[in-house]
């Protein structure tokens, strides 16, 4: 008989596993992607900064305030030049050369509680004047608004007119909004009584009970 023939194989040829496993080790990996820049907004300024990973936050430096200043019992009545309602320069501390002085603040001209102050010491102003104690507004509105205010409501007064708060805020009264206050100075410029903050009603009455307690 003769010889079988050999049946060649449809299936192509293995190949050997370590050649595998060496083409994937000499196969270049793929890099892994960084993380994504985050952007974060600034807490206290709103701005925006890049962080990797974490947020990172960006700090400003806070600008340090000036604290208000406090005006005490037994101190004097400032060298500070300001205007009255008719635009006339007046050297605050002169004001108590001969008599003593009120001086009460308000917050704005021409407004509801600022008025009700204010009529209630127009309304008792002749007690004030006959214990030898004059009577001023002060406030940071303009001599133009005062007057309107002044003529509106019979104000018998002056008023003084502080747009820069330089006598607001050396008496403690704000540095951007004005305390509604008043403030009593005996002769000589020396204070000898102050209420801040008080209501407007009892601005008035509190203010001469203390000087005719002063007189009894």
């Amino acid at each position: 008989m003769p010889p079988r023939a050999k049946k060649e194989s449809d299936e192509p040829p293995r190949r050997s596993s370590r050649i595998k496993s060496s083409a994937s080790e000499d196969a270049p990996q793929p890099k892994p992607k960084a993380a994504p820049k985050k952007r974060t907004k600034d807490t206290e300024g709103g701005e925006e900064t890049e962080g990797e990973g974490k947020a990172s936050v960006k700090k400003k430096a806070k600008t340090e305030e000036e604290p208000e200043k406090t005006f005490n019992i037994g101190d004097v009545l400032p060298a500070i030049t300001v205007q009255d309602e008719k635009g006339e320069d007046v050297q605050v501390d002169t004001l108590t050369a001969e008599k003593g002085v009120v001086i009460f603040l308000v917050p704005k001209a021409a407004t509801p509680g600022c008025t009700t102050q204010a009529c209630g010491f127009r309304d008792v102003h002749p007690d004030f004047t006959s214990v030898d104690y004059d009577v001023y507004c002060l406030s940071a509105d303009s001599p133009t608004a005062q007057t309107k205010w002044q003529s509106k409501h019979s104000l018998p007064y002056p008023l003084l007119s502080d747009p820069k708060r330089e006598l607001i805020s050396a008496l403690g009264a704000g540095k951007t909004k004005t305390a509604r206050s008043h403030f009593i100075f005996e002769k000589g410029g020396k204070l000898i009584d102050k209420k801040l903050p008080v209501k407007p009603k009892d601005s008035p009455t509190l203010a001469l009970e203390f000087i005719k307690q002063l007189a009894s």
